[in-house]
């Protein structure tokens, strides 16, 4: 017999600016602990030194976690030339110097090749796994892997400041699976000057931003109180990028129940990804077809 997770049956969406010095999972075991929450899960790691926006849901959010995580991102970060390091950023020693600075103008030229469909290949500290093993795991043993290079779309990259000579900093907004350390490191090597990241925080994920974050020490002033519920912002949130069809009375019984049901007409056509709303909450996300939403996944709210 499976054993029954402890803890309250609690729906809804939580935008933390992380701090520096924690990881994604160690927010959102903080979080699941100060909302006494059965179930909880993050949508897109950052770094532990990273900070800024970590979107994380409760409950029947986690079901959205994937339109989150396929969401465009935003950062702000900032590269440190003429240095390249083990991490690709301030925590790994440093393998190779270079005394070449570039211009702003050497930089700017250079940013076009990281914009749009390219390919990156992840850090060797990394979460990729490479045989069942986590990438950073076999890093930290010594050893350097051959990764994959993946591919990534980069809706912008901007030079921002140039604090010195050996600093530069950046605006980049980018689809999923993007890795700043990666774009910093290749950055470096294009320039002829090497290049790792000292800061990076996240402006925003999808419709989550700054405006609506939380700070942990808000979290942990209500933590485990009845008005630590007024930092959630509903499941819904989640679903912002896809379009919303209102099921019928009947429409609604059968999707909650796993089964395809009548929806009222809306902004989709045949096979148009969506999701069904009955008084105000989501009761599905699936395929339309023939005034009919055919459910991937439901929702006991």
């Amino acid at each position: 017999m499976g054993r029954t997770r402890k803890g309250r049956d609690i729906s809804g969406w939580l935008v933390v600016d992380k701090p520096a010095g924690l990881t994604s999972t160690a927010v959102v075991n903080k979080i699941r602990w100060a909302f006494e929450a059965k179930k909880a899960g993050h949508a897109g790691t950052l770094d532990p030194d990273a900070t800024g926006i970590l979107p994380i849901a409760l409950g029947e959010a986690t079901k959205t976690i994937p339109f989150i995580t396929d969401a465009l991102k935003s950062y702000e970060f900032t590269i440190r030339l003429g240095q390249a390091t083990t991490t690709d950023d301030a925590e790994g020693a440093v393998i190779a110097t270079s005394d070449r600075r570039p211009t702003d103008d050497e930089i700017i030229a250079a940013l076009p090749a990281f914009v749009g469909d390219i390919t990156q290949i992840p850090p060797q500290f990394s979460a990729v796994k490479v045989e069942g093993e986590r990438a950073y795991d076999i890093a930290r043993s010594g050893e350097t892997m051959d990764l994959a290079a993946r591919e990534l779309f980069v809706e912008s990259l901007s030079l921002t400041a140039r604090p010195d000579p050996d600093h530069a900093a950046f605006n980049f907004v980018c689809g999923k699976g993007g890795y700043v350390r990666s774009i910093a490191r290749d950055l470096g090597e294009m320039l002829g000057c090497h290049a790792h990241v000292t800061a990076l925080r996240r402006l925003w994920v999808g419709d989550f931003d700054l405006e609506m974050a939380v700070t942990m020490d808000q979290v942990e002033a209500l933590a485990r109180t009845p008005d630590i519920d007024s930092l959630l912002h509903p499941v819904a949130l989640g679903l912002a990028d896809l379009p919303e069809l209102r099921a019928t009375d009947i429409g609604a019984a059968r999707l909650k129940n796993g089964n395809p049901g009548q929806v009222l007409p809306g902004p989709v056509e045949y096979g148009d990804l969506a999701w069904a709303s009955f008084n105000g909450q989501p009761v599905a996300v699936g395929r339309f077809r023939s005034g009919e939403l055919h459910p991937d996944r439901v929702f006991n709210l």
